[in-house]
C-alpha cells in the first residue's frame, strides 16, 4: 500500500499550481504521472534508484519529468515522502 505524507501532498499541489499557471494540460499530466508512478511502486517497490544522498535502499526515489518523487519502504507499506523539484537541494527540507 502506498501513503502519502502531508509533506510530499503539499510538494506536488505547490507543483501542480506553479504548472497550471502556463498550462492546464501539463499540470494535469504531472498528477496523472505520479498516480501511474504510485501504482508502479506498489507493485514494485524497488524499482526506483537508491537516494543517492541517504545512501539506504529503504529510500528510493524515482522520476516524474524533472521531479523527485522520494519514498521508503517499510515491511507493510511505502511512504511517499517528498515530491521536489530535482534542483532542489534535498539536505535543506526534513524527511
Amino acid at each position: 500500500m502506498v501513503i502519502w505524507s502531508q509533506p510530499a501532498i503539499d510538494d506536488l499541489k505547490s507543483a501542480y499550481e506553479y504548472i497550471k499557471r502556463d498550462s492546464d494540460v501539463y499540470s494535469n499530466r504531472l498528477v496523472e504521472m505520479s498516480i501511474e508512478k504510485c501504482e508502479l511502486i506498489s507493485e514494485f517497490p524497488k524499482t526506483g534508484r537508491i537516494v543517492p544522498e541517504f545512501k539506504n535502499e529503504s529510500y528510493r526515489e524515482v522520476f516524474i519529468y524533472s521531479y523527485r518523487l522520494i519514498y521508503k519502504i517499510t515491511d507493510s507499506e511505502i511512504i511517499i515522502l517528498a515530491f521536489i523539484h530535482g534542483a532542489r537541494d534535498l539536505t535543506s527540507i526534513s524527511l
